[in-house]
């Protein structure tokens, strides 16, 4: 789809997001999260950052900003804290839309903004960032291996023609938060997810992002082995049903 334009001049700012939350799971991110929430906040004021057992005083860091803090006693997992920051953002009042956005510094803010904006038009229920609706020419090659063999080897992904499976950058309306139950607890997530959308009848669609891929959070990227492990647990965990 073309690319939409990034909200700008008056109504643009974060008065005019009051009815957005956005989730920000975290995990030892201490060196980069104060910075990055300060970001988000600057174009939406709510923002709920969920500390998943860090070990780092990312908590510390996370109070210094004007965001709320919710804590998990111990590491359960990106999964997890991203349920129980939906589960947190959808009991206050007047939130419509719901974010999900990494907390490594990958994601951009006006991105973030357009996403909700083809959310908040009507013509789609879940909205995906992808990485691969351009020409990606910033992907490093073994994380556009990894990311490419996950849609390849995911029946759910390409069913929903999607290019981009698992990237952290998402838009949910209201419905779809109210009905979404994330049940894995780690990266496998993001599999279940898809799943999920697949098999319902929700409107989902893609909209080109742009990763900033530095030198830190490319340390913490997902290795390929570890890519398809996802996938192998998402598909036992099915067939356990």
């Amino acid at each position: 789809m073309p690319e939409q334009p990034v909200p700008t001049g008056p109504g643009s700012g974060p008065e005019s997001a009051a009815d957005v939350w956005v989730v920000i799971p975290v995990f030892n991110e201490a060196a980069v999260v104060a910075a990055v929430v300060t970001e988000v906040l600057a174009g939406f004021p709510n923002v709920v950052c969920v500390d998943d057992g860090s070990t780092d005083g990312s908590a510390a860091q996370v109070a210094s900003t004007r965001a709320h803090l919710v804590r998990h006693p111990i590491n359960l997992g990106q999964g997890a804290a991203l349920q129980t920051g939906l589960t947190y953002a959808k009991a206050r009042s007047g939130g419509q839309f719901f974010v999900t956005f990494d907390a490594d510094g990958q994601h951009r803010v006006d991105d973030a903004q357009r996403m909700v904006a083809v959310a908040r038009s009507g013509t789609s229920d879940v909205v995906l960032g992808s990485r691969f609706l351009d020409q990606a020419t910033n992907v490093p090659r073994l994380k556009r291996l990894v990311l490419r063999t996950a849609v390849a080897l995911s029946p759910t992904a390409r069913r929903l023609h999607l290019s981009d499976a698992h990237n952290g950058l998402r838009v949910f309306s209201r419905p779809v938060a109210d009905q979404l139950r994330i049940t894995m607890s780690d990266m496998a997530h993001a599999s279940e997810i898809v799943t999920l959308l697949a098999r319902s009848a929700w409107r989902v669609e893609e909209v080109p992002v742009t990763i900033n891929y530095t030198d830190y959070s490319k340390a913490k990227g997902q290795s390929l082995v570890n890519g398809v492990n996802i996938l192998f647990d998402l598909s036992m965990k099915q067939r356990g049903r």
